[in-house]
């Protein structure tokens, strides 16, 4: 059987509406190659796509790729409809958590894994706090590395990595602790930060703190547990 090939051709347009169509910015149209065979061989079809078609179909794409990393809790206690939701820059962060987790090639998703997400997420109240107190996403990094070693590099992550019960039990202390306040809203950012530091055994402890993160900074940042972000119109 002859090896079929395929040879593209600079496209001149026709006419002067032609002309119009192929001078519009990058931006604005995508091409979309289309191949089909022919008694005669192989044609190549070209079709203009428009940009809006692909960005909300690149949306819904990561609205869906959020919804099955959304952070999970094993308080049985509490009935599902008491049970208060996760804020967006929470589930980001989570979801950050997961990615980092499997850059490190860990088999789950730990405490150390979740702190990373919160500082890659980058704009809730507590990644600002923790970069105004020197802890920053390379330093934490670094200092994982250090101290739970790098991961075989034959070994490939779960898509999902599993949450460590450490990691459980500090997702269900944030639930707790937005419960007990009584305050309505959504568990937010300092909420998991606060449950990464109740949790004194684990890796995201140590590494808080080895850069100076204590209790009286954590009672600090508890101030403004129920916020994200503040504005500031200044």
């Amino acid at each position: 059987m002859a090896a079929q090939g395929l040879s593209v051709f600079a496209i001149k347009p026709s006419s002067s509406a032609t002309k119009n169509q192929f001078c519009r910015k990058p931006l604005e149209q995508f091409l979309c190659f289309n191949l089909s065979n022919s008694f005669v061989g192989t044609k190549l079809s070209v079709q203009p796509l428009s940009f809006g078609v692909i960005s909300s179909k690149r949306r819904s794409f990561t609205v869906a790729t959020v919804s099955f990393s959304l952070p999970t809790t094993k308080t049985g206690r509490i009935n599902s409809d008491k049970k208060p939701k996760f804020s967006a820059r929470s589930i980001k962060s989570f979801a950050m958590g997961e990615l980092e987790a499997r850059k490190l090639k860990y088999p789950s998703t730990g405490t150390e894994a979740l702190l990373m997400g919160i500082l890659v997420e980058g704009t809730s109240l507590a990644a600002k706090f923790l970069r105004e107190n020197g802890i920053t996403l390379f330093k934490v990094r670094e200092e994982i590395v250090n101290l739970l070693g790098r991961s075989d590099m034959y070994f490939f992550s779960p898509e999902h990595p599993p949450l460590t019960e450490p990691a459980q039990r500090a997702l269900d202390w944030a639930v707790e602790e937005k419960l007990k306040s009584g305050e309505n809203g959504e568990i937010t950012t300092t909420h998991l930060l606060l449950g990464l530091w109740s949790e004194k055994e684990s890796a995201a402890h140590r590494i808080l703190s080895s850069f100076g993160f204590d209790d009286e900074k954590a009672k600090e940042l508890a101030k403004n547990m129920d916020k994200d972000i503040i504005l500031s119109f200044k």
